[in-house]
């Protein structure tokens, strides 16, 4: 079982990630961490920041491409036992610093949708998505989908700081 101690210190790295992001005037900078639970200790199993990959990309889709980019060798070394990308997926915990997109205007799929299809275990969020841009329902979307989540307390402001960069 991981600790609140646990979870603030992945969220933490979630911010690192976000802080990597180029800010810009019409999109937030997001940072996100993929965590396998199926060993005694957690470990982070892959990681992303929005518009990290080309296309106007988001911290969650990120993430999820790179961690199905690893080869079954490098998956391996995260869990021996598991069978497939969409096994160790199923057990993972994902860090974002802010709630999943439900909504992009730009067309591509929403990150909760993505975390939704890789039927992740649990989304541990650092703040809500203001209303910026558009009026958000990612974590409601993940919750009606069976995903547990966790709003993480005490990292609210800097998650937002640091989203908002270049606004």
């Amino acid at each position: 079982m991981t600790s609140e101690g646990q979870h603030l210190q992945f969220l933490r790295l979630a911010l690192d990630e976000a802080k990597k992001c180029t800010p810009t005037p019409t999109a937030f900078c997001v940072g996100c961490v993929i965590v396998s639970c199926l060993e005694a200790e957690p470990v982070v199993i892959s990681a992303g920041y929005s518009r990290e990959l080309p296309g106007n990309t988001h911290a969650e889709a990120n993430a999820l491409s790179k961690f199905r980019s690893l080869s079954w060798d490098q998956l391996s070394k995260f869990n021996a036992s598991a069978q497939s990308h969409a096994d160790i997926l199923a057990s993972a915990d994902v860090y974002t610093t802010m709630e999943p997109c439900s909504i992009r205007t730009s067309g591509l799929s929403p990150c909760a949708e993505a975390l939704i299809d890789a039927r992740v275990k649990r989304c541990f969020i650092g703040v809500g998505e203001p209303d910026d841009f558009v009026h958000c329902e990612g974590a409601q979307k993940l919750v009606d989908a069976g995903i547990d989540v966790i709003w993480l307390k005490g990292l609210e402001e800097e998650s937002l700081n640091v989203a908002r960069r270049g606004h």
